[in-house]
């Protein structure tokens, strides 16, 4: 019997609502909550591992050109992973899944540690990618199956803070490894690392019962049409013109529409059925997924070359504004969390587009007055955001989804994160250009251009707010009728 089930047993009630932290740390969760953190600390390390070594990387193979690309495999293929991890796991069960996972994305690293060129790099990150986006959307689907839903905010919170200590370790480490030793050691952390993870999840995630319900063929062609659409949003962030850049955009748009149409008419979903549904809180939270993470890409494309640029802000300086983003958002997912009524939690989904509206207003202000100081207040507020509401929204989307699509849900939660930030860096790169934002460009073009940025982050988070407050309405509705 698994630790979710032994919990869901008749008990008293009010108990099932609360949990407690500790409850984690009893010997039958803490090596699931292990398991499932470690899942995602591959995925955060190795963001933040590989973006400071890869620059050297470059340096040593003289292979600039190419190195949007070594970002480009990763997340188009993560992406694709993600949106594969949902029928593998139905097919094979989940321990079988994260196990060839994890080796794909070892042989990877394997592959992009010992290149001697910068075509095996980007061969490693492919797979890299590929083996991450199965993972990380995995461990989102067992979160309901290995915990009780007590203690789901609780996993949510400790994920937390495995982000925010990749935000912090995770370029230190990879610095110190690069300029001390070497970046292939930057790179080849993540073999241990992954050797660890396999180990827990043989000893944690139970082997599939047999005569379970038979999974459905892999929709290849849909996956390869939504890889695609991710491919052509990466590459308008490269296009010669804005011109150009948009027919990208438009063409990916009309990928991803035709796509979906096609995908609930189908046996075999990647999606669940409700997906994007306006009149559905299932679909109008995933709106709010995708629109939140593309909103704040605003932010992490051009807010660190702002503080450089206008205010002169070294490196150093600039990046703590990601650091302080990040520490708000643990801080407030631990305390959110820690909060013992889950109808409360489920109140205060909509303040987190609303905080990350009011961030993005404060960004906005910062660049048309030049008040710097303006842009660490907006960053805490857009951080405090998605502490508010994230764990407690990705619960909800979960717990709304009947049994059989539970898995697609969970699954598509961190594809979609994905997909909002490659979507955001698209859009906002079109937005900088059309209004002259270049390397030479003077002061003014350059706020100018960053104005314009940042005010279409706020038209954006106001649309996510907007589908916040439409959920809980359709859920006090859902909650009425049943």
């Amino acid at each position: 019997m698994s630790l979710a089930e032994r919990n869901l047993e008749p008990a008293d009630v009010t108990q099932e609502a609360e949990g407690r932290w500790r409850e984690l740390l009893q010997p039958d969760a803490l090596v699931a909550t292990v398991t499932l953190c470690l899942g995602v600390a591959l995925f955060a390390f190795n963001e933040f591992f590989v973006s400071t070594a890869l620059p050297t990387a470059v340096a040593e193979f003289g292979g600039a050109a190419l190195l949007s690309w070594a970002f480009t495999l990763y997340l188009v293929f993560a992406i694709v992973g993600g949106a594969l991890a949902a029928n593998l796991k139905a097919r094979f069960g989940a321990r079988s899944t994260l196990i060839a996972a994890a080796l794909v994305f070892v042989t990877g690293t394997v592959i992009a540690t010992a290149a001697s060129g910068m075509p095996e790099v980007l061969a490693g990150r492919l797979l890299q990618g590929l083996g991450e986006g199965v993972i990380a959307a995995v461990c989102y689907a067992l979160i309901p199956e290995l915990f009780p839903p007590r203690l789901v905010p609780k996993v949510f919170g400790a994920e937390a803070i495995v982000w925010a200590t990749a935000a912090f370790a995770g370029p230190l480490i990879s610095g110190l490894l690069t300029e001390y030793w070497s970046w292939r050691a930057a790179f080849f952390v993540n073999v241990p690392a992954a050797a660890i993870f396999i180990a827990l999840v043989v000893a944690i995630v139970p082997k599939p019962q047999q005569g379970g319900s038979a999974a459905g063929s892999i929709p290849l062609l849909r996956i390869i049409a939504f890889g695609f659409g991710i491919l052509l949003i990466s590459l308008s962030n490269t296009a010669g013109s804005v011109y150009a850049t948009t027919a990208l955009l438009v063409a990916a748009l009309a990928i991803f529409v035709s796509t979906i149409k096609l995908d609930r008419r189908s046996p075999d979903a990647i999606l669940p059925f409700n997906a994007f549904a306006i009149g559905r809180p299932l679909g109008t939270g995933l709106w709010v997924v995708l629109l939140m993470p593309l909103a704040q890409a605003s932010g992490s494309v051009y807010l660190v070359y702002a503080l450089q640029r206008l205010w002169g802000f070294g490196p150093t300086a600039a990046g703590f504004s990601s650091a302080l983003m990040a520490m708000s958002w643990s801080a407030t997912a631990i305390l959110v969390a820690s909060l013992r009524s889950h109808d409360f939690r489920v109140q205060l989904i909509w303040t987190g587009p609303l905080l990350l509206w009011l961030g993005l207003i404060g960004l906005t202000l910062a660049v048309g007055t030049g008040e710097h100081r303006l842009v660490f207040i907006g960053q805490i507020a857009i951080g405090t955001g998605f502490g508010v509401s994230w764990g407690t929204l990705s619960q909800l989307l979960m717990d709304v989804s009947s049994i059989d699509e539970r898995d697609r849900t969970s699954t598509l939660l961190p594809t979609l994160q994905s997909a909002g930030y490659a979507i955001g860096a698209a859009v906002f790169g079109v937005t900088a250009n059309a209004r002259g934002f270049d390397e030479g460009a003077g002061d003014r073009v350059m706020s100018a251009a960053l104005f314009g940025v940042f005010a279409l982050g706020c038209v954006v988070a106001a649309a996510a707010l907007f589908f916040g407050i439409r959920t809980l309405r359709l859920m006090r509705r859902r909650e009425r009728a049943l």
